[in-house]
Order: C-alpha cells, then sequence, then structure tokens
C-alpha cells in the first residue's frame, strides 16, 4: 500500500490510502464477509469491457462523496468503524478521572481540551501572541536564524527541512538529514506550471494568506502585500527544489557531508551554532538532501529582506497553529485547504477532527487502548501464516524469473529472507510519561505533542537503531515497507474486513489482504527499494545486465500508466507512481501464487455466490481499490500521489496477470485484453 517515504518526510505520507473520516458504514459492510453484497456490483458491464465496473460499479453509483470529504472508499469506511471504537474510548476517558500520567488520563484531557470550543474561541490567537511577538523583534540575520531554530524546536518548520533517521548507506546509525521545504501548498509544482488549475491555486492562496494575516489584525492593503511577499518567497524555494519524480531516487538525495562542508556550501549559516539552538549538539556531518536547495536558501538570506522574512514566518506560524485555534481561523483554514483544495464541502463534526489531531500528536497512546477492543489474538496468528504463503511464492517467483542473473537472485533472496514481518501493534508501547497533557489549552496540549515528538526524534542522534519502533499507529488503515529496517508493517487497522477476516474464504483475504502483504513485500524489489539490499543500506546489489533487464520492464509499467487518462486530459505520472505500480502488480500476481499454495495444502472450495475461488480472489481485489473522488482532490492526487487511482489500481494491474483471462474468459478484442507480450509486470512468473 505505502512505501515507508524516507526519502524523505515525515509529515505528508500517506497521501493515497490513508483516508481518514468517514460518515455512516454502507450496507455493503454489513453483509457477510463470506459472499458479496449483489449491489456494489454492476453485471450489466462485463469483466471484459471494464473489470472496475462491473466488481464495483453498484457501489460506485450509490455512494458519492459525502460533503465532509474529498473522496470515499473502503478505506474511509474501516476507517470509520475504527474511530466508532475510538470515539468510545475517548469519552471513557474523558469522563474516566484517571490518575495523573496515565495513558487514559492524557488521552481523556487532550479529547477535553479539544472539544472545548467555548474557551478555544475565548482565547482567539492568544496562544501564538508570543510567538509572533518573538518573530516582530526580529532585527538581523542572526535573530531570524536564532528564531527560525526555536520555531522548529517546537515543531513548526519552514525555510527547509530537517528530521532525523537511519543513514541510507549505513542503517546501523541514526544521522540528520536537511534538504528543501517551507512551502504552504501541497507541491513545488503548484508553484511553477502555468496550466488553469496552477494558476487558480496561486491566486486563492494569495487571497487565503491575505485574509489571515487580516484576522491576526492586519489592514486589508498590508495583508494584500503580505500575502504577495509570501507567495514571492515561497515560489523562489519552490523554483529550486527537486520534483517528486527526481526524489524518488534515492541516489539523488544522498549527499553527506562534514558541517564545514555544509558551512561552505551555506556561508550565511552557522551550523553549528544554528543546531545547537534546535536542541542539537555534537554533530559532525549531515546528509543534504538537496544541496542545490540549501545553496538558493543563503542566496535568500541575503537577497529577501528581513521584514520579508518576518512575514514569512509569521504566516508559517499562522498557518501551522489556525486548526487549532478560535472558529475564524480554523474555518479560513479549512475553506482553501479543504473547500479549494480538495473540494470538500463541509468540516468534519468536532470530535472527529479533535481525533485525527490526537492520531497526530498522541497517537500511539490512543493505540493501547484500541487494540485492546478492537485485535484478537487469532487475527494476527492467521496474518502471519498467509504472510509466510506469500513469502514462499515471492521466493518461487524470484528463482523462475529468466531475465535475472543467479547471483542476483541469490541476494534478492538472501534480502527477502531478511523480511521482518510486523503485525498489529508495537510489542513496547511508545512512553509518553515526559509528555504533559491537561484539559486547559487545546493548542497548548497540541504545541507540547509537537515538541515532544521533535524532542523525541533528535534524542535518537548517537543512539542504537531501534528496530522495534513503529511509524504507524496500530488503528491505521494502512501498512508499509521500510527500506532501512527492510521490514513489512501491517497495523491492526487494516487486518480487518474487507481487507482480511480468520472466517472469511481463503480466496477472498488473499485477494484483500494476502495482495496488500505482496504489495509491501515487492516494495523491496521496486525501483526504489531495489536499491537498498538486505540490510537496509543503499547499495547497489545487482549486476549491470540484471538492473538494465529490470529498467526494461520498470519502463513498460511508466508507458501503461502513462497512458491512463483519469480527469478531463490529465493522466497518471507513470514515473511518479512507479514503485506503487510495481508493488501493486507484483503484489497481486504472488498473491495468487499463494492462494494456489493455500489451497494444495487446505484443499479448494467449489463456487461460492456463483463465483469460482480464481474469480472471488480477483474481485476481493477490486473490492479493496473502490472509491469516488472530488474533481479537486483527485486533480491533486495526480499531482503529488505515488499512487493510481483506486479504478487504475484494479484494471492497470489484473490485464496483466494471466490467471485474470482464464478466470473471465478475457479475450482478444474485449477492453481489458492485453497481448501477452505487451503485458507489463517486473515480477511476472515466466
Amino acid at each position: 500500500m505505502y512505501k515507508f517515504s524516507i526519502w524523505k518526510s515525515f509529515t505528508a505520507v500517506l497521501l493515497s490510502i490513508i483516508l481518514f473520516t468517514a460518515c455512516n458504514m454502507s450496507e455493503s459492510t454489513k453483509s457477510s464477509n463470506n459472499g458479496f453484497n449483489p449491489s456494489d456490483m454492476d453485471t450489466t458491464v462485463s469483466p471484459g469491457q471494464n473489470f472496475y465496473e462491473y466488481a464495483d460499479g453498484g457501489w460506485i453509483k450509490n455512494n458519492p462523496v459525502p460533503a465532509s470529504k474529498s473522496s470515499w472508499s473502503s478505506f474511509n469506511i474501516l476507517h470509520e468503524h475504527n474511530i466508532d471504537i475510538l470515539k468510545g474510548i475517548l469519552d471513557s476517558a474523558a469522563a474516566s478521572n484517571a490518575p495523573k500520567g496515565s495513558v487514559k488520563q492524557k488521552v481523556g484531557d487532550f479529547y477535553i481540551s479539544g472539544m472545548d470550543t467555548t474557551k478555544i474561541d475565548e482565547q482567539g490567537m492568544t496562544p501564538v501572541e508570543s510567538v509572533l511577538d518573538e518573530i516582530n523583534g526580529i532585527d538581523n540575520k542572526t535573530a531570524l536564524l536564532k528564531t527560525l531554530a526555536i520555531l522548529r524546536s517546537e515543531g513548526m518548520s519552514s525555510m527547509y527541512s530537517f528530521y532525523v533517521n537511519q543513514d541510507d548507506k549505513d542503517a546501523t546509525k541514526m544521522v540528520a538529514y536537511i534538504g528543501q521545504g517551507g512551502l504552504g501548498l501541497p507541491d513545488r509544482d503548484y508553484y511553477v506550471k502555468n496550466d488553469k488549475r496552477s494558476q487558480h491555486i496561486r491566486k486563492a492562496y494569495v487571497t487565503h494568506v491575505a485574509k489571515m494575516f487580516e484576522l491576526m489584525g492586519d489592514k486589508q492593503a498590508t495583508a494584500d502585500k503580505e500575502a504577495q511577499t509570501v507567495m514571492d518567497i515561497e515560489k523562489n524555494l519552490a523554483e529550486h527544489s527537486m520534483t517528486r519524480v527526481e526524489r524518488r531516487d534515492p541516489d539523488n538525495t544522498y549527499h553527506k557531508m562534514t558541517l564545514a562542508k555544509l558551512d561552505e556550501l551555506t556561508p550565511d549559516i552557522n551550523w553549528k551554532n544554528h543546531l545547537q539552538d534546535m536542541g542539537v549538539s555534537n554533530l559532525n556531518e549531515v546528509i543534504v538532501s538537496q544541496p542545490k536547495f540549501m545553496e538558493n536558501l543563503n542566496k535568500m538570506l541575503n537577497d529577501v529582506s528581513i521584514n520579508k522574512w518576518k512575514t514569512y514566518l509569521r504566516w508559517h506560524v499562522i498557518n501551522a497553529a489556525s486548526p487549532y485555534l478560535s472558529s475564524n481561523f480554523e474555518n479560513e483554514d479549512f475553506n482553501f485547504y479543504g473547500k479549494v483544495l480538495q473540494g470538500t464541502k463541509k468540516m468534519e463534526p468536532r470530535w472527529k477532527r479533535v481525533l485525527s489531531t490526537m492520531n497526530r500528536g498522541i497517537g500511539f497512546a490512543l493505540g493501547q487502548l484500541y487494540v485492546e477492543k478492537a485485535f484478537p489474538p487469532e487475527a494476527k496468528q492467521k496474518a502471519m501464516e498467509m504472510i509466510n504463503d506469500i513469502k514462499s511464492a515471492f521466493r518461487d517467483r524470484i528463482q523462475q524469473v529468466s531475465w535475472m542473473s543467479d547471483n542476483t537472485k541469490k541476494k534478492a533472496l538472501t534480502k527477502l529472507d531478511a523480511f521482518i514481518p510486523k503485525i498489529g501493534y508495537p510489542d513496547k508501547w511508545r512512553d509518553y510519561s515526559k509528555l504533559d497533557i491537561t484539559s486547559d489549552s487545546y493548542f497548548k496540549n497540541v504545541q507540547k505533542s509537537r515538541k515532544f515528538a521533535y524532542n523525541r526524534m533528535i534524542n535518537k542522534l548517537g543512539k542504537p537503531v531501534d528496530r522495534n519502533e513503529w511509524h504507524m499507529t496500530p488503528q491505521t488503515v494502512n501498512a508499509y515497507y521500510n527500506p532501512n529496517m527492510n521490514e513489512i508493517v501491517f497495523p491492526a487497522g487494516i487486518l480487518q474486513p474487507p481487507f482480511f477476516d480468520p472466517n472469511a474464504d481463503a480466496a477472498l483475504n488473499y485477494g484483500g489482504m494476502g495482495a496488500v502483504i505482496g504489495h509491501e513485500m515487492s516494495h523491496g524489489f521496486d525501483d526504489q527499494g531495489s536499491k537498498y539490499d538486505a540490510h537496509g543500506n543503499l547499495h547497489d546489489w545487482w549486476t549491470q545486465k540484471d538492473r538494465e533487464q529490470f529498467n526494461k520492464r520498470a519502463r513498460s509499467l511508466v508507458d501503461e500508466y502513462d497512458n491512463f487518462v483519469v480527469l478531463d486530459s490529465l493522466h497518471i505520472n507513470g514515473k511518479l507512481t512507479l514503485g506503487e505500480n510495481i508493488a501493486d502488480n507484483g503484489g497481486l500476481s504472488i498473491a495468487y501464487a499463494a492462494l494456489q499454495k493455500y489451497f494444495k495444502k487446505h484443499g479448494e472450495p467449489g463456487k461460492i455466490q456463483g463465483f469460482t475461488p480464481s474469480q472471488r480472489f480477483f474481485l476481493a481485489w477490486a473490492r479493496i481499490w473502490k472509491s469516488n473522488y472530488t474533481p479537486e482532490n483527485l486533480e491533486n492526487r495526480l499531482r503529488v500521489d505515488p499512487h493510481s487511482p483506486g479504478k487504475f489500481r484494479t484494471n492497470g494491474v489484473v490485464r496483466n496477470i494471466p490467471a485474470f483471462y482464464k478466470a473471465f474468459n478475457i479475450q482478444k478484442g474485449d477492453n481489458m485484453y492485453t497481448p501477452p507480450d505487451k503485458r507489463a509486470n517486473v515480477w511476472a512468473a515466466n
């Protein structure tokens, strides 16, 4: 589903399938999980004409995007189930009068503070006034950089990115990464492209920024000028930023250098002092992801006036704070980031917004209470059995492919055998004992949780790598592969119908969760993951000829997805989505092979509801990708999301798998038919 993006961001990493929040569960989720709800299908469309419409057309027609959403899918439905459980946990914790410092106390008081809208509205922008005063007091470049460092240490990032993670080329060490950042729009393309959508977004963004400055007390004429200043600075940052496609290659973003070398690159920043102001000491070297960006930032420090930088910082402070301030700030924030960017018509209920904030701030505290109610031990055991079957099928596939040499196959199998699976929830829960949460102030709780996360991050420097750490909470409806850890992780939140049900027949489970498991394994061997070895190091373990053969097969997937028209004349970006498309194609193909292994051990059942096991397998795959989007959300996805939209995660994959043709009798002349020599799949069986 998602490859853990340590190329490279810890903030907005789950764009495509963590589709948080939802409305009432659809009737389809209430039906037996051993069968399909006939109303979800559209049998007036043949599987050969459009398999996605055949499998999901009824659901698509009957489940438009709710007003409080920008997209709606099976992930939303499952997430709704999870947040119903979490809502009960929140209400119970809030009423519990739990002992000070306990997990339940922190959860309950955070929730109480977020629901107290009367107090939040009374406070207005008071919670950020001291920070804004500090910015207003900046009078030179030294003070500017010191304030920037202090803001970063409090969880407010701007100008550039900074985070701590494993060294790509020595995964036993935790190192600091520095690179591009500082934008208020989702991607650099919004600033540099001149299509109508980009121009519209830029204009609306400037209007939004101006309105925020007005809410902060500035006169309209002043606010308008300040908003243009913000746009000018961010546009400059964007113009010197790498594209998402360029950043997909980890070799492009690995530039280790000493602090002395970094000082040469950016002579107007004394990095030893700057890092100390950020709470980081005894750091001798860093990895600079985009040296040209940092070089330009240094130039901007001289070219842009101090007053303009102060305007920029004021904007980024209020932008980071506005969802947690009074309703006028929160509403204006939603007007742009919700309505304009995503096409969402109305806000979620207050409790869901607070829960979303808590998931980001103290998500593992919530997760600890969640798994006590929602994850039975037998689910973990069944999932582990499926992982072993799929791993065995992947081993067979590596040995079968004709284009890979024996030497590279041996190393690939070593990497596969070294995969570490994590299922459900961490063995050791995150320690929040140093995080003080009270019911007094919502904003302060958010701020303290951000500072706690920052301190936790920088404290990893110089420490042994914690191989037990999780980067998704147990309640998350998602999964990930982490190349530096060489691990595949499946939270409890996704190990539920329609992805997984211990009581469902194997075809449904292998077509749903099995394909998810295969997807994450395939990430270890996609165009990015394949550059990391069994130990998690960025290291070329392929022969040159094998890499050329791999790239040739990968290009066929780029070409296939480039040709998919999604919205008006907008196409999928095959290079941006390549890793996920490799994982989808490889994952489903290998999950099908694993299902055959399962049948050899346990026997193959007959038809259920008129569908053969093979048909049910592919229908289960289609079922997990049923989705609707607002046009705004869909267009934004095409710019920033490394995953293809649901329709193409279905049709784009099955047309490359021979078993699909046999299951549904796909013939020449059918829309879903692709000639065998044109089928694209890096890990297809020979």
